[in-house]
């Protein structure tokens, strides 16, 4: 693995995980994993997380190509103080303290149109059980909880960072370690996000993420254009 695909996955895997750590779609991931089964609602999450990841780098991979190396680089740059900014202002303000309360509010909201579902909750999971692996792919649970993180995902600050990240490194670093960094994050909300994430600061976990944009942005400041 060269110097450049290492750079890669270390900068996309820390970047994701302070990022998805108390984001939206991580507090959805928490509080479907409490109402449908771990294993349906972990593979729609992480899936639509792995499409998300692959789309923005592809994005952020074809970017040079069609805009002038030399911008790229600038818009990157912009992108990553902007973000460090915007969470620093995020974490000195606590703007992401509500963010569970929302989510839980919307998702109950969603279950209330789905009301006549519940009833039969238990028979149909007794029947999932016993249907092959492919039909489980197409459960109606999973496939809510694919649709509620990818679009709660998309033009979210995590997924933008990550077409501009891919502008500045190398892909597949970028992939690698964006694919990781989403899995470790999912799995911690689907096995136990909401008790994690009463436990962690969200203010300390915003600081971080915002240091380490900061951090990325002077980076790309005042590293030199490859051409």
């Amino acid at each position: 693995m060269g110097v450049s695909v290492i750079q890669g996955f270390t900068k996309s895997l820390a970047m994701t995980v302070l990022s998805e750590i108390g984001d939206k779609t991580f507090f959805a991931a928490a509080i479907l994993a409490m109402r449908y089964p771990r294993r349906l609602v972990l593979s729609g999450c992480l899936g639509a997380l792995i499409v998300m990841t692959i789309l923005s780098v592809v994005v952020g991979w074809a970017a040079p190509n069609l805009i002038p190396r030399k911008w790229t680089h600038h818009i990157t740059t912009v992108l990553f103080l902007g973000f460090g900014l915007w969470s620093l202002w995020d974490a000195f303000n606590e703007g992401e303290a509500e963010d569970l309360a929302e989510v839980e509010k919307e998702l109950d909201a969603n279950m209330k149109t789905s009301n006549g579902e519940k009833n039969n909750k238990d028979a149909d999971d007794l029947k999932k059980q016993s249907r092959p692996f492919l039909t489980q792919c197409f459960s109606p649970i999973l496939l809510k909880a694919f649709s509620i993180t990818f679009f709660g995902e998309w033009g979210d600050k995590s997924q933008l960072a990550t077409i501009g990240l891919a502008a500045d490194e190398n892909p597949l670093g970028v992939v690698l370690g964006g694919i990781l960094g989403q899995a470790l994050c999912t799995t911690a909300a689907v096995l136990g996000g909401k008790s994690l994430a009463k436990q962690i600061s969200e203010k300390i976990v915003a600081l971080s993420g915002g240091v380490l944009f900061i951090v990325f942005g002077i980076q790309s400041f005042l590293s030199t254009i490859e051409s």
